[in-house]
């Protein structure tokens, strides 16, 4: 999933990028209001932390504009522990659930993971491409119903695979969500990264559309390409 993190404080904004971004999700962040504003009225998120403490815009008066312009994502403001006048005001602008500061990072996590249930049509967090079934909640996958063992950068480019299914990801791409927050990114190691891939998954589940990237099919449905 892709969620979108509008926080201003950038130790802050940096671990919620990170737990975010290692439960699987594809994670952009801003760092103040006005930034958030255009990202969530351009791109289509599935979900988005929302500081109300912005600078240049604050976040009331971005989900006010989001809402009005009819932007539907969930939305999960973070307020002020006393500042019981912001929840409320939150929820009248239209957020879907708050969470007051500080807080633990389980439980934000907790807290998106039933808001993108509830947001599902199935609300299943359960991903499947032929016989790979990925958990999020449990952060699992299972391979013809038994485990799979795999790295944290194995299961990282799993997900994105997974929840893209069928689609060409480049290199670059799957290497900006590999490495969201690290300094050495390097789209050549996705090669390696996706080697080590296919050796655990079913022979064709991971096909290469060359001068573009790969993509995820399922072999038995006969929907890979040549």
């Amino acid at each position: 999933m892709r969620i979108l993190v509008v926080e201003d404080d950038a130790t802050l904004r940096a671990q919620l990028a990170q737990a975010i971004g290692e439960a699987g999700h594809t994670v952009e962040a801003a760092a103040d209001g006005r930034e958030g504003h255009y990202l969530g009225e351009v791109e289509d998120f599935d979900l988005v932390v929302l500081d109300l403490g912005l600078p240049l815009l604050d976040g009331l008066t971005v989900l006010r504009r989001w809402r009005a312009a009819g932007r539907n994502m969930p939305v999960l403001i973070l307020t002020a522990r006393s500042a019981w006048q912001e929840k409320v005001a939150g929820i009248d602008a239209g957020a879907d659930d708050y969470l007051a500061k500080p807080f633990q990072m389980e439980e934000l996590l907790a807290r998106i993971r039933a808001l993108l249930r509830r947001r599902s049509e199935h609300g299943s967090a359960v991903w499947q491409c032929g016989a790979i079934e990925l958990d999020t909640r449990a952060a699992r996958v299972l391979l013809a119903g038994q485990p799979l063992a795999l790295t944290s950068h194995e299961f990282k480019l799993l997900s994105l695979l997974m929840q893209r299914k069928g689609e060409v990801l480049s290199r670059t791409e799957l290497a900006e969500h590999l490495y969201a927050y690290d300094s050495e990114r390097d789209s050549n190691t996705i090669e390696v990264f996706v080697g080590r891939l296919r050796r655990k998954l079913p022979a064709g589940s991971i096909e290469t559309v060359r001068g573009l990237g790969y993509r995820l099919v399922d072999p038995a449905a006969g929907d890979a390409g040549a």
